[in-house]
């Protein structure tokens, strides 16, 4: 099942922001003013190259008076099965030319086996039915396609220890998804390295953080919590994710010793879940 995208439509939200924004009389500069947006932002909207996050469209409604039309609009301009806060990164993943990302709790997504997935979106507060899991399995593992070209993106993986030792789906489900992200690592495909539990505090401490980058547009970050993310774009902003990724990765170990360690755990399971198999 191929991911839906829409770039028509981003086009057409874009002309019709640009239409109401000059029927109101505003530069893009006096409108990245009153609606606390950047003019970059609104530029790359109004092109078509962006979309704006549900507050944003709310702030547009709000200055323009234009009733709610651009966030009723949102659900037009992409018709991928996931999170709403994730909607945008999601578009942006697949134009990357470079991602480098920091997982502090769970195996990033474009690295998710279908068993670890199907055990990561079938847990949580909120219960799916089957066929609501399968319908966000296919766009999950669909993400990992953009994989499928070796040479872009480049990606740069940055995994807690904690995203080793936390037993999602069991020992066998474990072992098989570390075993696909060395050989991911032992094919040159993905770079990947391991802060260990022994550098303590480190500077991503604070959670998840995408970094990407792109031929035709500036480099941005998409940062997550708790049932929410959102898209940074401001240079310095993103200027200082980079800088905090760079002393992350410097206390990391290297790449041939990450792979080395993610094997390690990776046999801990499969003779974890061999003794299970015999009780």
């Amino acid at each position: 099942m191929a991911i839906e995208d829409n770039p028509l439509t981003r086009q057409q939200y874009g002309t019709e922001l640009k239409r109401r924004r000059e029927a109101a009389g505003f530069t893009q500069e006096e409108l990245s003013m009153r609606a606390v947006m950047s003019r970059t932002h609104i530029a790359h909207i109004e092109a078509g190259r962006r979309r704006p996050d549900v507050e944003d469209a709310r702030r547009l409604d709000q200055v323009l008076e234009t009733g709610g039309f651009f966030e009723n609009f949102l659900p037009a301009l992409d018709g991928r099965r996931v999170a709403e806060h994730f909607a945008e990164a999601l578009e942006f993943e697949g134009r990357a030319t470079e991602i480098r990302e920091y997982a502090p709790k769970l195996v990033p997504g474009i690295l998710q086996t279908p068993a670890y997935a199907r055990e990561v979106l079938s847990s949580g507060a909120s219960p799916r039915s089957d066929e609501e899991r399968d319908k966000l399995l296919v766009t999950r593992l669909e993400r990992a396609r953009i994989l499928d070209d070796f040479h872009s993106p480049k990606v740069w993986i940055l995994l807690d220890e904690a995203v080793l030792r936390r037993p999602i789906g069991g020992p066998e489900v474990m072992c098989e998804q570390l075993r696909h992200i060395a050989t991911l690592g032992e094919s040159n495909r993905i770079r990947v390295h391991v802060l260990p539990f022994s550098v303590g505090y480190h500077a991503l401490m604070e959670g998840f953080v995408s970094l990407m980058w792109f031929e035709d547009l500036p480099p941005l970050a998409y940062a997550e919590g708790l049932k929410s993310g959102r898209i940074l774009e401001l240079p310095s902003v993103v200027r200082e994710c980079q800088v905090s990724y760079d002393h992350a990765l410097g206390d990391a170990l290297s790449h041939r010793n990450s792979l080395a360690l993610i094997k390690s755990v990776a046999e801990d399971y499969e003779h974890e879940a061999q003794r299970a198999q015999h009780l």
